[in-house]
C-alpha cells in the first residue's frame, strides 16, 4: 500500500519535476535578465508631445535645434511647408536614431547567441536609419543657395546712397 503522505509530500515538493512554482512564486535568480532599449516610449513620447519634448535647454535639445536649423539653411532658408514637416520629421527620426544608437553602444553584445540572430533593437535602428536617409533624400542632398541681390538692389533696399554708374563717353 502506498502512504499517502509520502505522495502529498512529493507532489508539492517543487524540485520532483512534475511542474515547476508559478512565477510569481520564484526566485528573483530564476527570472532571466534583460534591459529594455526605450526606443517604444520615446517614440511615444514624440509622437504625442511632438516639438514639446524637445527641449532647448537642454545640451541634446540644443543639438537638435543647431541640427534643424542646419537643414532648413541647406534649403536656402525659406522652406514650404511640406519641406518643413519633412524636417520636422527627419529631427524626430534623428532623436531616436541617436537615442537607440546609445543603448546599442552600451550593449555587451549585439547578437542573441541562443537565436543566432541579431537583438531586435538593431532591427529597429536599421529601420529608423533608412527612413532618415528618405527623409533627407526628399529633402535634396544638395545645399540650395540663397539668392544674393546684386549691390545696386541691396544698396536700393537698406536705403543707402545710389551709386552712378560713370561713362567713359566720347
Amino acid at each position: 500500500m502506498i502512504d499517502a503522505s509520502a505522495s502529498e509530500s512529493r507532489s508539492s515538493d517543487p524540485c520532483s519535476g512534475s511542474h515547476t512554482a508559478p512565477v510569481s512564486q520564484r526566485k528573483p535568480a530564476d527570472r532571466r535578465p534583460y534591459s529594455k532599449h526605450g526606443l517604444t516610449t520615446l517614440r511615444a513620447a514624440v509622437r504625442a508631445l511632438g516639438p514639446r519634448v524637445l527641449d532647448k535647454r537642454t545640451t541634446l535639445g540644443k543639438q537638435l535645434a543647431a541640427w534643424r536649423a542646419d537643414l532648413v539653411r541647406d534649403l536656402g532658408g525659406e522652406p514650404s511647408t511640406a519641406q518643413l514637416a519633412v524636417v520636422d520629421l527627419a529631427v524626430r527620426t534623428k532623436l531616436m536614431l541617436d537615442s537607440i544608437d546609445a543603448w546599442l553602444l552600451v550593449q555587451p553584445a549585439l547578437v542573441n547567441l541562443r537565436k543566432r540572430a541579431l537583438i531586435p533593437a538593431v532591427r529597429e535602428r536599421q529601420a529608423l536609419a533608412d527612413a532618415l536617409a528618405r527623409y533627407l533624400s526628399q529633402l535634396g542632398l544638395e545645399r540650395k543657395v540663397r539668392p544674393v541681390p546684386d549691390l545696386g538692389a541691396y544698396l536700393a533696399n537698406k536705403g543707402g546712397p545710389k551709386m552712378e554708374v560713370k561713362g567713359g563717353g566720347a
